[in-house]
């Protein structure tokens, strides 16, 4: 290869990568940004180790087979909860590979070497190994191995500003002395790995976003310097552009936190001070109070009986709060990732939008672990992209708003941050949440945040309500409370088929009404669901796990028949159910459980018709005779769940689709089913 042709190998390169970084600051194409750059990263190391020889083609191959298979492990083994410090990990290993090319580059170096090659690679070392250090200091911190809050040594600041004149002495001596350069560069290496721990140490958890993205900035540059010392222009530029979008990402969490990165780097750790006075909901300014009293009216006011023993609005006025709301605001924040509730979140949200409500998300830019941790989590179960606001966007807007839930969140909503002078968040933006007419605040308890500033909307007041414990109980509280104002109000509604429909009585021959869900799983104690692709295509497998569990906290024996071909891919369902955490021992293979459903009380169809299909039993000439099939139509009860009465894919009619008083059905989509079921129990 030559040289043209390689720099032009490396033009392309570093634009597919400045490109796809540009894809991931919006929301809509960051999947496909991480796509690219991570494609021409890849092509990269390839075109690299190609034209320098470094490696031979068996080696090259067996190289990126290793790298591919530990990638496709950390897909599969770490959690979403984890990816914080999965990217601290990642950042320091990058400033790792940084200081190892650059230790070897001034091992290498003789009397021919230019003072430009030594400078840089001593200071490809130095950062380097600060960011492999930092990092590994942020993950500990993150995944709990270290104290998440503010670590101050005996005289930190001193040592922080002497480890780092360290460093530029060590940089300095390089050139000066190079008959002792090994001895130095081992000097500074140790050196800059202390600076690392010094400064990433104190940082704690309101800090984190911030320095996650400095650390992922240091390890672009380490890796453009290292590229400067080893004469590799693609190492130079690639380093480069991920160097100058951290930076830019540092200043942006930066002026979201309103501070400096100075004073990150080198000021005192703010520590939470006992002594300051956080701001009570009295030093609401006259104006402001007088609002937030003006949006009650006498009728509306919640009587002394109301109220919990702390002066909070009672859990029971849940129902009469949701139907009064119109506009209503989610604040996500690190307890809903800490509890993965993202998903009961989501299901909220479409409820409350399926009765007329106007839901949005409120995103503060340094909220949980990460830059862009909560919008990566609502993404990931499909809120959609136009539903998340920016912390500019939305705060003019929370006068305006009927109802705000916080979920998860403390620091990033505390308007102490106005008043407290002299506390770690003085100063930093924050959600106006405070100024919505109602506060739902969904905490695991009255502890404040991370930053250790206790927090004003905490405090009695008949318009705000705590409900206290794991995000997922709380969330499943509002669901309860919604459910049970539909079966209340929406029962009596429920459409009856012909025949007797008195109280909602099936006459033979006829489908029974949905009012009689409720007293089908009642009865019920052997329950099996069967899950088709109705499921996959509804996305509804929140749903059930949520079913699930609700019927085994009625003491009901729940499993799982899984079909071998449901679905679009062998073990389809398997990765479905388990991706909503439905324990293994739960899913039966249908040879297993076949046997099992003429004892079985109540089978419930989600989206399957072909594999459940018993024509396959009779139907001569169809696709599917022959085939063996679950035995749903032996259990006592039978609840479908499908979009319609058309047969499925094979287009065999379903004799289960005939009229029976034993099979009920509820037909559209899946999630929808689902929900009906749920607010019937």
């Amino acid at each position: 290869m030559t040289d043209t042709v390689y720099y032009i190998i490396c033009g392309v390169l570093s634009i597919g990568v400045l490109l796809g970084i540009n894809m991931m600051s919006k929301v809509k194409s960051a999947v496909k940004g991480n796509r690219l750059s991570a494609l021409c990263m890849l092509a990269a190391v390839c075109v690299t180790l190609y034209k320098y020889q470094i490696f031979s083609a068996g080696m090259m191959w067996a190289g990126l087979a290793i790298g591919a298979a530990t990638g496709i492990y950390l897909t599969i083994k770490v959690e979403m909860i984890t990816m914080p410090q999965t990217v601290a990990l990642l950042n320091g290993l990058g400033g790792a590979a940084s200081a190892v090319a650059a230790l070897l580059t001034l091992a290498a170096a003789n009397g021919k070497t230019g003072i430009f090659a030594i400078v840089t690679g001593g200071i490809a070392l130095a950062v380097g190994a600060l960011t492999f250090s930092g990092s590994l200091i942020a993950a500990g911190k993150l995944h709990k191995l270290l104290p998440q809050k503010p670590t101050v040594l005996p005289a930190h600041q001193a040592l922080t500003t002497i480890s780092f004149l360290g460093m530029i002495a060590f940089i300095v001596l390089l050139p000066i002395k190079p008959e002792l350069m090994m001895s130095i560069s081992i000097a500074g290496l140790f050196i800059s790995l202390l600076f690392g721990i010094f400064f990433a140490i104190r940082v704690g958890g309101a800090d984190m976003p911030i320095t996650i993205s400095l650390l992922n900035s240091t390890s672009g540059v380490a890796a453009s310097i290292a590229g400067m010392a080893i004469g590799d222009i693609l190492l130079v530029s690639v380093g480069g552009i991920v160097g100058a979008s951290g930076l830019l990402l540092t200043q942006i969490m930066c002026r979201a936190m309103n501070r400096s990165l100075a004073s990150i780097l080198f000021s005192k750790a703010a520590s939470p001070a006992k002594s300051a006075k956080p701001a009570q909901p009295s030093e609401l300014s006259a104006k402001e109070a007088a609002e937030k009293q003006n949006t009650q009216s006498a009728e509306t006011k919640p009587a002394q009986n109301e109220l919990t023993a702390t002066g909070h609005a009672d859990k029971s006025q849940l129902p009469s709060w949701f139907s009064d709301a119109k506009e209503i605001i989610f604040i996500p924040g690190y307890g809903m990732a800490l509890s993965q509730a993202q998903g009961l979140v989501k299901q909220l949200a479409d409820k409350l939008e399926s009765m007329g409500k106007n839901v949005r998300f409120a995103i503060h830019p340094v909220a949980g672990r990460m830059p862009g941790h909560m919008n990566v989590l609502l993404c990931e179960v499909d809120i959609p992209y136009d539903k998340l606001y920016e912390m500019e966007t939305i705060n003019p807007d929370f006068d305006k708003t009927d109802l705000a839930i916080i979920i998860g969140a403390s620091d990033v909503v505390n308007p102490a941050a106005n008043t407290a002078e002299g506390t770690p968040i003085y100063g930093m933006p924050v959600l106006a949440a405070e100024k919505a007419k109602k506060l739902i605040i969904c905490n695991f308890d009255l502890q404040p945040g991370y930053a250790g500033v206790p927090n004003p909307l905490y405090e009695p007041n008949p318009n705000t309500m705590m409900l206290l414990g794991d995000a997922k109980e709380s969330i499943n509280t509002m669901l309860d409370s919604l459910r049970t104002k539909s079966a209340s109000t929406g029962a009596s509604g429920a459409s009856v088929s012909a025949g007797d429909g008195n109280k909602g009585e099936a006459s033979s021959g006829s489908q029974p009404a949905e009012a009689q869900i409720g007293t089908w799983f009642s009865e019920a104690k052997e329950i099996i669901v069967i899950p088709g692709y109705g499921m996959a295509l509804s996305q509804a497998q929140g749903l059930v796990k949520q079913l699930a569990d609700k019927l085994e906290s009625m003491g009901k024996n729940v499993r799982f028949a899984i079909h071998p071909v449901a679905g679009r891919m062998p073990g389809h369902m398997n990765v479905l159910l388990c991706e909503v955490d439905i324990p293994y021992d739960k899913l039966y293979e249908m040879e297993t459980i076949n046997p099992d459903f003429d004892k079985t009380d109540l089978a419930i169809i989600i989206g399957a018709s072909d594999v459940v299909n018993p024509a396959a039993n009779t139907a001569e000439g169809t696709p599917i005779y022959g085939m063996p099939v679950l035995a749903a139509e032996k259990a006592k009860k039978l609840i479908i769940c499908n979009f319609d009465l058309q047969p499925g894919y094979a287009g065999v009619p379903n004799p289960l689709y005939e009229p029976n008083p034993n099979t009920m059905m509820l037909l559209g989509d899946a999630k929808d089913s689902l929900n009906k079921i749920l607010e019937n129990l």
